[in-house]
């Protein structure tokens, strides 16, 4: 299927609140030009203070809305967030290998912003051996960077060796994203060549729930467009700081991001 407009495909759980999951994906999508397709891994109760229930999607079904997208709207990037368990993610990994998926956007969503688990532990194995070789860019943040390599990660010299070894699991790429660190916003790309740090002031504010998941959605979109991964990385760093800095006030706990800031 020929298109001129761009698609992506964000197979994600979902936000009640609507500031993360595959809610902040596909307004990023749209905010971005691209048209946004959805696979749901889980539906949460949640806001902006926290996760209260959390009810995971049969992997056979998360395998039907996929083969139903491929099947009719088809896909030119691919971003995964929160996939709970190693079903939901040997049968993502399934897909885009019997696909062959193009621009996969693997971001490792293992805990949610107020500290709720979104991966089973024994399921971090099958992330680093089934999906991450898959990947076009794997984008952590500094706890799941220290998860996926099994160290603490605290520094910025630790986020670029541990940029170094997820690569060296077969991802082509990745952003360790300096988020947890103080100062700067300092985010550590590597290609598997050379390394490269993304860099913005950092906002003062609460504003911040569903950044990991707009951040790989907007570098999806970028991929989805055929820009190049570098470039989409920075461009998704501009559009973050932008949709944080634009924010408006919602709820009690650390509210959305803008993602319409151009349009409002």
């Amino acid at each position: 299927m020929s298109t001129s407009v761009k698609r992506a495909m964000a197979i994600a759980g979902s936000d009640s609140g609507g500031g993360a999951g595959f809610q902040a994906d596909l307004k990023t999508f749209a905010a971005l030009g691209v048209y946004g397709t959805s696979v749901l891994t889980a539906v949460t109760a949640q806001n902006t203070r926290g996760v209260t229930a959390v009810l995971e999607i049969p992997s056979d079904l998360v395998a039907a809305q996929i083969d139903a997208i491929l099947s009719d709207i088809g896909a030119d990037a691919v971003k995964t967030g929160m996939l709970a368990n190693s079903s939901i993610i040997r049968v993502v990994a399934d897909r885009v290998k019997e696909n062959c998926l193009p621009n996969l956007v693997v971001d490792p969503v293992m805990v949610a912003k107020g500290g709720d688990q979104l991966l089973h532990q024994d399921a971090v194995e099958t992330l680093r051996n089934d999906l991450i070789p898959l990947a076009t860019l794997v984008t952590p943040n500094l706890p799941e960077a220290a998860v996926l390599v099994g160290r603490g990660v605290n520094s910025l010299e630790g986020a670029r060796q541990a940029a170094r070894d997820i690569v060296d699991m077969g991802a082509k790429g990745v952003v360790v994203k300096g988020g947890h660190l103080s100062g700067d916003a300092v985010d550590v790309f590597y290609d598997g060549r050379e390394i490269r740090e993304f860099r913005a002031p950092r906002v003062d504010t609460t504003s911040t729930h569903g950044t990991g998941c707009t951040f790989a959605s907007a570098i999806s979109a970028g991929l989805a467009r055929g820009i190049d991964v570098e470039e989409a990385v920075g461009l998704a760093k501009d559009y973050v700081t932008e949709a944080i800095r634009r924010a408006f006030p919602m709820g009690e706990g650390h509210g959305p991001l803008n993602h319409f800031y151009k349009m409002w």
